[in-house]
């Protein structure tokens, strides 16, 4: 029992030395999982900056977009579990891609969650060609002329493709699905009235088309209203609470990646989610910071994990 209770000191003591050497004057890399230029990849770049300072090393950005972010993750899978790479991307990789098809590795096997950093809600808006006053306008108008509305998201099986299939099951309506490889193409038909609406992610450059009346805000996907936009109800307020959903990012390191190196990770980004100009930059585009511990995250991703498995099963969903 003396030696048991000695070699559980050891290990224990090994994993904190390990933790406080960690980084050792050698650059950490984050992998990115979508463009640069976009809401994540600036949120990473900020966190990074302060990464950098809290850790005494640099910290490197690295872009690897695909697959609706299953290229980016799929990288960091495949790292060295030393915590010298990390991942950030939406949970859908881990929690939405798997259950259609489309992931090249293991989401419960092959990647650990380090700690959640923002929700990005997700807005439903009007374009030009929408003639709905309102969210329950737009319903009406798709149940008295079904297949009329159209929908545009960022591809089949995307997160705004759940929302819609959760709206017309409960709503009991025919929506025309518009699928798009992307949210470039789609906002662009979007400002030229190719459709009648479109669900995407709250940024900079949305807002100020709202702002400038090219697109009308309809609802959105949100744990609560957003500040700056008071007079859009969420979902769950239009009764469709099974729809009200946003997109939750996160950092991920390779499995394997000692317990005392993901604490350290988790407890350092909480500390830069907490300073006044990381939250100020997240505000600013009506993202949200989150943070919390491990054990948090994890299971957040395991429970929309479960649901997203449910609505696909239930609606028939098939990725491309």
């Amino acid at each position: 029992m003396k030696k048991l209770i000695l070699g559980a000191c050891l290990l224990g003591a090994t994993a904190l030395a390990m933790a406080q050497a960690w980084p050792a004057a050698k650059p950490v890399r984050i992998i990115v999982a979508y463009p640069a230029g976009g809401v994540s990849d600036n949120v990473a770049r900020a966190l990074a900056d302060k990464l950098a300072v809290q850790w005494g090393t640099p910290v490197v950005i690295e872009n690897k977009a695909g697959a609706s972010g299953s290229l980016g993750v799929d990288a960091v899978a495949k790292a060295a579990p030393d915590g010298y790479t990390l991942g950030f991307a939406a949970v859908s990789p881990l929690a939405l891609n798997p259950h259609l098809g489309k992931s090249p590795f293991d989401a419960q096997k092959d990647i650990a969650p380090v700690v959640s950093v923002m929700y990005s809600p997700v807005l439903l808006l009007g374009t030009a060609a929408n003639k709905a006053t309102d969210f329950k306008d737009l319903l009406t108008t798709a149940r008295a002329r079904p297949g009329a509305v159209r929908w545009a998201t960022s591809g089949q099986a995307s997160l705004g493709h759940i929302m819609l299939e959760q709206i017309q099951a409960v709503a009991q309506v025919q929506i025309t699905h518009i699928p798009y490889k992307g949210g470039g193409q789609q906002m662009n038909d979007a400002l030229g009235g190719q459709f009648e609406v479109l669900s995407t992610n709250a940024g900079a450059a949305v807002l100020q088309h709202i702002k400038a009346g090219k697109l009308k805000p309809l609802a959105v996907g949100a744990p609560a209203r957003l500040d700056s936009l008071p007079d859009v109800p969420t979902l769950a307020e239009l009764k469709q609470p099974a729809a009200n959903l946003s997109s939750l990012f996160g950092i991920y390191a390779p499995a394997q990646t000692p317990p005392a190196i993901i604490a350290r990770i988790n407890a350092e980004v909480n500390k830069a989610l907490a300073l006044p100009d990381i939250r100020s930059k997240l505000d600013a585009t009506d993202n949200v910071p989150t943070g919390g511990t491990t054990a948090e995250f994890a299971r957040q991703i395991a429970q929309e994990s479960e649901s997203n498995a449910r609505i696909i099963r239930s609606a028939g969903i098939q990725g491309n």
